[in-house]
């Protein structure tokens, strides 16, 4: 056990609890410094435990960042985005969005980038007022409860196998038809506090996490085999899948992502405006 894992000081590195981060995640070693654990959670667990303070860096929900950005910076190049449709942000609906500007929306508990993307898509672009509750991320008792339902991730994925009798929008598909531009759902952020501590450990965390990627892009068989063993589904799908995700952090995710910020702030979801702040290495002379 490494001696974060033991109760000493060390740096606590979040990982979502789905495929989408496998590109990045899939050749990181996770006994790269004895001051480094691992903690695996969904995106909401992980929002509060960077907010707290108990997990230090990691990919965390893009609204997430929003709302505690000034404890944090945003590692460069690390993201998961997508410009058009994402496949594990999916809206299950009984009837078209133009005619649920009043419906009831059933929302999952384990995000926040996404419900808020939902509410920015009615309530912004189509001037619906719908109803919103949450609700366990299960697609055949959300839809029994509402006229549409929200899921993310793996839960979306598979819902998208079994639920072809509703339509299905894709939010990522949705959000460039209405804007234009690249989402980003999560970034790798690192609270500024961590920098301060452990400079050298974040800049070694930073280079494995670029590696890992690195070699996940060019060679995504081994991680989309592993998806068919653990979640199901077909080899063909797994590797569309993980291929169509992009996990960049530059300019034009950078682009989109402040836009969602903005009309997030128009919307009163978010109090303040949001600034894009990049971590530099400052470890290097």
């Amino acid at each position: 056990m490494n001696r974060a894992a033991a109760g000493s000081p060390g740096v606590r590195i979040g990982r979502i609890d789905y495929t989408n981060v496998w590109p990045v995640f899939h050749h990181f070693p996770e006994r790269l410094l004895e001051e480094v654990e691992i903690v695996q959670a969904v995106p909401t667990t992980l929002n509060r435990g960077m907010a707290e303070g108990t997990i230090h860096l990691g990919p965390i929900s893009s609204f997430g960042y929003a709302e505690h950005y000034e404890q944090y910076e945003i590692l460069p190049d690390l993201s998961v985005s997508c410009y058009g449709a994402v496949h594990s942000i999916l809206l299950f609906h009984k009837k078209p969005l133009e005619d649920l500007r009043r419906g009831t929306f059933a929302l999952p508990t384990t995000s926040a980038t996404s419900v808020n993307l939902l509410k920015i898509i009615m309530e912004k672009f189509l001037e619906g007022r719908p109803e919103y509750f949450y609700c366990a991320p299960n697609v055949d008792d959300m839809l029994r409860q509402a006229d549409a339902a929200l899921l993310i991730g793996d839960d979306a994925i598979k819902a998208s196998w079994t639920r072809r009798d509703v339509l299905v929008t894709d939010l990522g598909q949705k959000w460039a038809e209405l804007t234009g531009r690249w989402m980003t759902f999560a970034v790798w952020a690192v609270r500024k506090d961590a920098i301060e501590r452990w400079p050298g450990v974040i800049q070694s965390v930073y280079q494995a996490f670029q590696r890992s990627k690195r070699i996940g892009l060019k060679n995504p068989r081994p991680i989309a085999e592993k998806a068919v063993a653990e979640i199901g589904g077909s080899l063909t799908y797994w590797l569309h899948y993980f291929t169509n995700l992009n996990h960049d952090f530059g300019e034009p995710q950078q682009a989109g992502l402040s836009l969602y910020y903005q009309y997030a702030h128009e919307l009163g979801l978010l109090p303040r405006s949001v600034p894009i702040q990049l971590w530099t290495n400052h470890t290097v002379a």
